[in-house]
C-alpha cells in the first residue's frame, strides 16, 4: 500500500502539462514533473497548496491510496 500522485490524471483532464502547471503556480519544475510522473518521495505543503487551488481540487484528490501491494525487494 502507498500514497501516489493523481496528479497526472487531473492535469491531463483540465488539458495542462507539467510545465504550464509549474508556470502558472509559478513553482519549481522539476518539483511539479516529479509528482505528474509519480516519482516525488514527499510533496510540499506549498506545492500541494497551489495545486488545489490552481486546478479546484482537494488534497484528497491530488494524494490517493494505492492499496495495490508493493513488490517485495
Amino acid at each position: 500500500m502507498r500514497i501516489r500522485s493523481n496528479l497526472k490524471a487531473i492535469a491531463d483532464q483540465q488539458g495542462l502539462s507539467a510545465l504550464q502547471l509549474s508556470k502558472d503556480i509559478e513553482y519549481r519544475y522539476e518539483s511539479v514533473r516529479t509528482m505528474y510522473n509519480d516519482t516525488a518521495k514527499h510533496y510540499p505543503g506549498e506545492l500541494l497548496l497551489r495545486l488545489c487551488l490552481k486546478l479546484n481540487v482537494k488534497p484528497g484528490e491530488l494524494l490517493i491510496l494505492d492499496d495495490k501491494k508493493e513488490p517485495t525487494e
